[in-house]
Formats: structure tokens, C-alpha cells, sequence
């Protein structure tokens, strides 16, 4: 046996190959992007090699300006950006990790501050001046005034206004002022979904109780708060109505009941719900198909519920067997509403609706999708444009770069949007409604050193696998070299989530597609595969049989893109490995055990090994005399799902590599392995980050593990050949 402790031989193995990497990570990337409801201002934030801030613009010139001042590669996030709606004040979260299955809300410290950033409360007004720390906190709501903010600390209701705040912390100006936030009201279980009414004046939240939530109305300076249809479900995602009357809320079935089997995909029911705020009276406005397809969504922001104008109610459901939009009104339900067919379907095609808002005046939908001209574009996103009643969606940026997270600007005449290509990195951009004109913005922003040009344009493929799926992949060749090179597969995360042509909207999936490039430019054939339960595809798609603990049918679109690689006239056969992360570490570690003689190598990044130590199988049943009537076999199953389980034919070498505080895959998950891989005589690496999480909070940290991969793949597949 051979075994490697990278965390020892870092300055020999890593720092190399550091140095070679680093200028295709140099890249900067927007998040956050928001519009104030009137006027032209914008806001976003910025990663620029891990120093985050808020940068503005303001139509109709939209030049970019910096707003905070930043400086230090210390991982705290910036989150929950907005602008208030007259336009004077941003507001926003810094620290935390939001993307966590656990603990988004607690400190991030890649840096090793002796005394740790706080998950913060922040605000700075828009014409520039200090920035201001209100208080610990998360979650922000502005107040319609602009002149307050609510927000959410240790799972109460906090208020302060924005023009004093707590004296500023590290990295900024001390401000002027007294701390002044305030608890609004205290109630029992955790508060989120925080929505001020219209004139101010009452606030909406959700207080979840656990096996159920209900929604309740706190009114300024009153004594008592109002609970509205309290009920045994979970009610969640309450809208208010455009003149602050009634709201609109989805209602779920609460926790509870005999146990149902482990092993099915069952339907997971929903219904609309509209409540009277003066009389406290609901009314069951539209109830959810009894299929799998009619099941709660659980693409970007679930059921997407918006009150708009005309009365029309609009959310986003599977039921066709895409994420489309749909339109009720209002009024009033009847025995035919109560039925799937009655909505109004907004969109329609197999494309995916996503980052969907309302415009200013509520009249329309705007949202990314992957739709367009061509059957290569379901394999990128663009900005789509659709009334509230009626579908008439345009596709507003058709072509073969990449766009997202659309809004549009409080005046109506102007749409922002993050805008990138196979090429280039992400930007903000602007496009004018009346000549549909697009400007990118900060594009010099850029590094020079940025190798642009040394990037390939990914291309489509598609793959049948035994089972009949039909798997898509984004295969990147790189140009010269010998006639058969080696390849690596690399399987994303999430699960659900979609790889693209280009450059990805997630922070960590452009570090994913900055290594992918990098691998090419070292010569090797990468193929990113977009397996079964990832988004984009449809609801059958995302949503298989006996997939994940359940039998893992999803591996087989990663064999199929193992042995599609082998056939290639242009791959060395005898030199393919795979890579991934998360979700996608565990189908590498899944591959590597079941399929060593075709994946030789591996780099398996923070991935689930063992599903019954990671899931709840064990623990929801623990001390229950009732059982699911197939828990035992749910049990088996779960077992051979795991990579573990196949331990005893893992033989190809493996690179661990997992941060420490890691809160969406338990560290010990990592752990577990190396002992079994070192009992077993297999051979591994390891490369163990220090108090970063899941998404390598820390730029210097996300360049180390992408360059210890790369490294690694050389190390096996090229030196000596």
C-alpha cells in the first residue's frame, strides 16, 4: 500500500501546481443582484478573489460603483442584498454560509480570527458613506418607508431603523450612532419569511413548530399578535395582496401519520390558500394534483407564490412534468378551480423555470430558463419575460451565452442580469426595454492574466444508458497534444443541479468549471455529466425510481459516461478518472468501489460514503415500535447504495479532500473511509482544510483543493507516459 498525507507534503505537492492554476480562478463573480422598487438603482455583490462587496449602479448610465471597502480574504458571504424602495439605503447579511444544510446562520472562520465575524445585519447608503453592523442577525426585511429594517436573531423578530446602527465592525469605519435594535415580539418555535404589508404597518412571518408552522401577523404597537387559519399542516410562504386586505399562503399536511414505505416516490400534496387578514376566514383557492408530477416543487424557490396584478395568483408547479408557471385569480375559488386543469399554464415546452420575480408593477414574471433557438440551449439559461395572466413569454437574450437571475429596475424600463459565456467569466449586465440594447458591466473587472483564451467552448453530448435514460454531458476537448488522451468525469452536486455550456451561476460550480478548464488546458478530455436527479430535464428525470439510499439507479448514467469515454477514438481507455463533489463525491467514491478496472483514479471531494450514517433512516425510527412496513429492506438497501459497502473491490487511488467545518456532509463521513480505505490496503491522499465549510468559504482555500486535484490526475495519468 501506498498512502499520502497531502495536509504534510503541501508545499511540495500543491504549491507547483498553485501557481499554474490560480489565473483561471482569477475570475470575478456577482451575486445577489437586486433592483430598488422605484427609480433605476441596482445593487450586487462581488467576489473578487475572496474579497467580497456590494457594488451599485444607477440608470440611465449604470457605471459601476464599489460601495464597500472589503479587503480581506476572510470567507464571509454576502447574502440577502436589497435596496430599500425609495432607493437611500443597501442592506444585506455578512458571514454565515447559506448554502449549509445546518448552521448557515453561525460564524465562518477559514481565516482563524481569534475572535470570529459575527453573522451580521448591515446597511450603507446608497450614495456611499460607512458602513454600519445593526446587529447580529439574518434574514432582512425592509420596511416600505425605507426607513427600518426587521430581520431575524436567534429565531426571533428584531427591528432597527437605518440611519443608526452599532458601531461598525472589522474591516470597516467605525459608525456613528447607538445600537437601537429592538425585539418586536417573542412566540414559540423559529420565525422566518419576514414581509412587511404595503402601508407598513404589520409584518407576516411563519413560525414553525415543527410538525407544523403557521402564519401570523405582527401590527406595530400592538399588544397581541394574530394567528391567521391556524390549522394541524405546515402553512408557509404567506404573499401579501397588492392593497394589504388579504394574504396568500401554501399549505402542506403536517408531520405525522403511519408510516408510509421508505422505497416509493409518493406524492407530496399542496394547496393555495387565501385568507381574509380583518375576519381571520380561508378559502382553499387550488389543491394539487394527486400525482408524483403534481407534487410540493423542490426546484429554486419551491412554488415561486406571488400575488400580482388583476388579482392573478401565480406559482410554479411540476404538474405537466416541467417547473412551469401558473395563474389563478383571486376572487374566489369554485368546484372547478379546485382542479389541476383550471391554472393557466404561462409557460409551456420542456424547459425549466427558475430565479423567478415580479416586476415593479406586478403585471409581469421575469425568470431564467433553459429555453431558446436551439436544442443546445436547454443545456444553458436565459432571460425570459411573461405576463401574470396570460402566455406570452419572450425569450429576452437568445443566443449562446448564458444569463440569469433576472430584475427589473423600479422605472420599467431597464432589466439587470448576470450575463456570461463559455469564455468569459460572469457579469452584471443591463439591457433597455424600448431597443433591447445589453451593456456589461465591470467587465474590467477582469484580470489581465485571466487565460480567456486558453479557454474551450464545452460542447453537448448525449448518452443512453441501459435503463433507457437519456443522459446529457458537457465534454471538453482540449486542442493539440497526443491523438488519445486521458479523461476525467466530473459528477456535480446537489443533486439537483444542471452543469451548462458556459460558465455556472453558482460560486461553486464556477469553481468546478474554472477546474474543468484547467484540466483541459492540460491536456485532458473531461466530460461533465448531468445524471438523473439533477434539474433541467423534467419531473421524471429529476425525480427517478430507487435513486440515492434507495438503490442508487442514478450511478448508472455515471458508468455509461465512463464507458462512452472508453469508446472514443480520441481517449486513452486505460487512463479515465473521475471527480466530484458533495453529492457528486459519492458517486465518485460509488464509482471507484463498484468499478475500479474503469475509473482508475479518483478525487472525491467532501462525499456521502456510508447513507446510513448521513440520513435519517436510523435516527427518524430510533425508540418507534411502528416501522415502515419495508424498514428493514430500506435499511439493506441504504447499506449497498453506500461506497462503503462495495469497499472490498475498491482498487483505483483516491485524493480525500474535505474542510472540517463542513455543515452539509458530516466530516466523519470522510473520516469513516480513510480508515477503511487504510485497513484494506487501498490507495489514497488526503487533504484536510481547516474551518472552512462545504463551499470553500475561503478563496486561497478553493484555489488549494482545485490545484490538489489537478495535480493528483497528473501525478496518476500523465508523468510517465
Amino acid at each position: 500500500m501506498r498512502k499520502y498525507l497531502l495536509l504534510l507534503l503541501l508545499p511540495l505537492n500543491v504549491v507547483g501546481q498553485k501557481s499554474s492554476f490560480l489565473p483561471f480562478k482569477k475570475y470575478p463573480f456577482p451575486t445577489e443582484l437586486t433592483t430598488s422598487a422605484t427609480g433605476a438603482r441596482i445593487a450586487w455583490a462581488m467576489d473578487e478573489e475572496g474579497c467580497r462587496n456590494v457594488y451599485v449602479a444607477e440608470g440611465p448610465a449604470f457605471s459601476p460603483r464599489k460601495l464597500t471597502d472589503f479587503s480581506k480574504d476572510d470567507g464571509q458571504e454576502i447574502s440577502s442584498l436589497s435596496i430599500t424602495a425609495d432607493g437611500q439605503w443597501v442592506v444585506f447579511v455578512r458571514g454565515g454560509d447559506h448554502g449549509a444544510n445546518w448552521g448557515d446562520d453561525q460564524p465562518v472562520n477559514p481565516a482563524f480570527s481569534t475572535e470570529p465575524s459575527k453573522v451580521q445585519v448591515v446597511s450603507i447608503p446608497f450614495a456611499g458613506g460607512k458602513v454600519k453592523f445593526i446587529s447580529e442577525g439574518d434574514e432582512p426585511a425592509l420596511a416600505p418607508d425605507g426607513k427600518s429594517v426587521a430581520f431575524i436573531k436567534s429565531g426571533q423578530v428584531w427591528s432597527s431603523p437605518l440611519d443608526t446602527a452599532a458601531a461598525a465592525g472589522p474591516g470597516a469605519t467605525a459608525a456613528t450612532g447607538p445600537a437601537t435594535p429592538k425585539n418586536l415580539f417573542t412566540t414559540r418555535g423559529n420565525v422566518s419569511s419576514l414581509q412587511w404589508s404595503p402601508d407598513g404597518h404589520r409584518l407576516l412571518f411563519v413560525a414553525n413548530r415543527m410538525d407544523h408552522s403557521i402564519i401570523g401577523i405582527y401590527t406595530v404597537g400592538a399588544p397581541v399578535l394574530q394567528w391567521m387559519a391556524p390549522s394541524f399542516s405546515r402553512d408557509e410562504s404567506p404573499q401579501w395582496s397588492p392593497d394589504g386586505g388579504r394574504i396568500v399562503f401554501i399549505r402542506r399536511p403536517g408531520r405525522g401519520g403511519a408510516p408510509d414505505s421508505l422505497l416509493v416516490n409518493k406524492p407530496s400534496a399542496w394547496s393555495i390558500y387565501t385568507v381574509d387578514t380583518a375576519s381571520g376566514k380561508a378559502v382553499l383557492l387550488w389543491k394539487s394534483p394527486k400525482t408524483l408530477r403534481g407534487s410540493f416543487p423542490s426546484t429554486d424557490g419551491e412554488a415561486n407564490l406571488h400575488w400580482a396584478a388583476g388579482n392573478s395568483i401565480v406559482f410554479l408547479s411540476y404538474q405537466d412534468g416541467w417547473p412551469h408557471l401558473y395563474s389563478l385569480d383571486a376572487a374566489g375559488a369554485t368546484p372547478a378551480l379546485l382542479t389541476s386543469g383550471n391554472p393557466v399554464l404561462l409557460t409551456s415546452g420542456n424547459f425549466m423555470c427558475e430565479h423567478i420575480r415580479l416586476t415593479a408593477d406586478r403585471r409581469h414574471l421575469l425568470f431564467s430558463a433553459n429555453a431558446g433557438e436551439t436544442p443546445d440551449d436547454i443545456d444553458r439559461r436565459h432571460v425570459v419575460l411573461v405576463s401574470v395572466n396570460k402566455p406570452d413569454m419572450q425569450v429576452l437574450t437568445p443566443g449562446t451565452g448564458l444569463e440569469w437571475t433576472p430584475a427589473a429596475t423600479g422605472d420599467g424600463k431597464t432589466i439587470a442580469f448576470l450575463s456570461a459565456t463559455p469564455q468569459r467569466p460572469p457579469l452584471p449586465a443591463v439591457m433597455n426595454l424600448e431597443d433591447k440594447a445589453v451593456r456589461l458591466l465591470c467587465a474590467d473587472k477582469i484580470p489581465a492574466d485571466f487565460p480567456q483564451d486558453k479557454l474551450v467552448t464545452p460542447r453537448m453530448v448525449m448518452l443512453k444508458t441501459p435503463d433507457g435514460f437519456i443522459v446529457h454531458g458537457d465534454l471538453f476537448v482540449p486542442t493539440g497534444g497526443a491523438a488519445r488522451k486521458p479523461a476525467i468525469v466530473y459528477v456535480h452536486g446537489g443533486p439537483p443541479r444542471q452543469m451548462l455550456l458556459g460558465w455556472h451561476y453558482s460560486d461553486y460550480y464556477s469553481n468546478a468549471y474554472a477546474a474543468n478548464q484547467y484540466l483541459a488546458s492540460l491536456g485532458f478530455v473531461v466530460l461533465a455529466v448531468n445524471y438523473r436527479l439533477g434539474i433541467g430535464y423534467g419531473y421524471d428525470f429529476h425525480k427517478p425510481a430507487h435513486a440515492g439510499p434507495a438503490g442508487a439507479s442514478e450511478y448508472q448514467d455515471i458508468k455509461a459516461a465512463g464507458k462512452w469515454l472508453r469508446l472514443q477514438p480520441f481517449v486513452d481507455s486505460s487512463r479515465i478518472g473521475i471527480y466530484g463533489g458533495s453529492y457528486g463525491g459519492y458517486l465518485t467514491a460509488l464509482a471507484l468501489a463498484r468499478d475500479s478496472k474503469l475509473f482508475s483514479a479518483g478525487v472525491d471531494f467532501h462525499g456521502v460514503h456510508d447513507w446510513l450514517g448521513q440520513s435519517s433512516l436510523i435516527e427518524e425510527f430510533k425508540d418507534k415500535y411502528e416501522k415502515a412496513p419495508d424498514y428493514e429492506q430500506a435499511l439493506k438497501t441504504a447499506w449497498l447504495s453506500s461506497p462503503v459497502s462495495a469497499i472490498d473491490t475498491w482498487r483505483s487511488p483516491v485524493l480525500i479532500i474535505q474542510g472540517d467545518d463542513d455543515r452539509n456532509v458530516r466530516f466523519n463521513q470522510s473520516v469513516d473511509l480513510v480508515n477503511r480505505l487504510e485497513k484494506n490496503g487501498v490507495p489514497y491522499e488526503t487533504l484536510m482544510i481547516v474551518d472552512d465549510t462545504h463551499h470553500w468559504m475561503n478563496f486561497a482555500n478553493s484555489v488549494t483543493v482545485y490545484a490538489a486535484a489537478a495535480d493528483f490526475f497528473v501525478r496518476k495519468f500523465m508523468q510517465g507516459h
